[in-house]
């Protein structure tokens, strides 16, 4: 593996090229990614890059809004298949269809969207700012897509805005069950119990902390405790446990993992990378209007709400 990690680290420096990788991905490929971390973090990353080249460790869905923030520069996806369950709910037509029944009404669309959505909605949002780009808004009602639940958790933190949400989520997620959280309750009586939005929302009310990947590795960080359950992909349970060994990190569930998260290794990274395939196209009309709808996330992101 180390000899696999130094070429990669080669190619990248002669090629000129920055690797992304999102916390899901296998805890290796953080030995030659540039930059880890969650939607938005990444999505910074990418739109500042000089690189010619982005490797994109995630889903299909990322590796378009990094060629769509970057479109002078080639993007590759390791493996095409690599693609996102819960996007792939949502079509051009089916948005349409759900915006017609709510005329006029803002529409605010969830990263986890492919570049055709994301170009016929007002701003994006991702799990770390979605409280913040709702806020921003300033409206007492808003469409949200396509993640059912983290539009209802935003509602709920709120308290003043009426949320419409398009029906849909993210299977692996939604495996985890409110009497899971009992249960670990029993089990580890002094652990506290962190959990992503995109969970149901019985599961997120009996959790002591909702966040993002990133707000759940913060908050696990800088807590004085030292056992923790995980109620999100296991890909943050494996960098937890790396990165702060003297906690305790229990993932509710074994079978907590996204396998379209799991498809990329080092060797696909490599192959990617050495031959430059599996770059990723995005038509240049929708890129133009999904672009509007990222950069109003990015720009709330970096102002803040006043």
């Amino acid at each position: 593996m180390n000899e696999l990690i130094q070429k990669i680290n080669k190619l990248k420096k002669d090629k000129n090229a920055v690797i992304l990788a999102h916390c899901y991905q296998n805890v290796e490929i953080d030995e030659v990614a540039d930059f880890v971390g969650d939607s938005l973090y990444l999505s910074q990353m990418a739109a500042k890059t000089d690189a010619d080249i982005i490797l994109f460790a995630g889903v299909y869905f990322m590796a378009q809004t990094a060629k769509i923030l970057c479109p002078n520069k080639k993007v590759l996806l390791p493996r095409l298949e690599s693609g996102c369950r819960m996007a792939d709910m949502i079509s051009l037509n089916q948005l349409r269809e759900f915006k017609s029944k709510y005329p006029n009404i803002p529409s605010v669309c969830y990263i986890n969207s492919t570049a055709e959505v994301k170009s016929e909605c007002d701003i994006c949002c991702t799990s770390s700012n979605a409280l913040k780009i709702v806020e921003s808004l300033n409206v007492k009602e808003i469409l949200f897509l396509p993640d059912t639940y983290l539009g209802k958790w935003v509602e709920k933190q709120l308290g003043n805005v009426n949320v419409i949400t398009y029906p849909g989520f993210c299977p692996t997620h939604l495996q985890i069950r409110p009497q899971d959280i009992d249960e670990a309750r029993r089990k580890y009586p002094d652990a506290l119990i962190l959990a992503h939005p995109e969970c149901h929302m019985t599961v997120s009310e009996k959790a002591d902390f909702v966040g993002s990947t990133t707000a759940i590795m913060n908050f696990a960080a800088k807590s004085d405790k030292k056992q923790f359950v995980i109620a999100t992909e296991k890909g943050v349970v494996d960098r937890l446990r790396r990165d702060y060994p003297e906690k305790e990190f229990i993932l509710i569930k074994d079978n907590i993992i996204c396998p379209n998260m799991k498809w990329h290794n080092l060797i696909d990274i490599y192959n990617s990378l050495e031959n430059e395939e599996h770059e990723i196209q995005v038509d240049e009309e929708i890129a133009s209007k999904a672009l509007k709808c990222i950069d109003r996330m990015l720009d709330v992101s970096k102002a803040g709400v006043k």
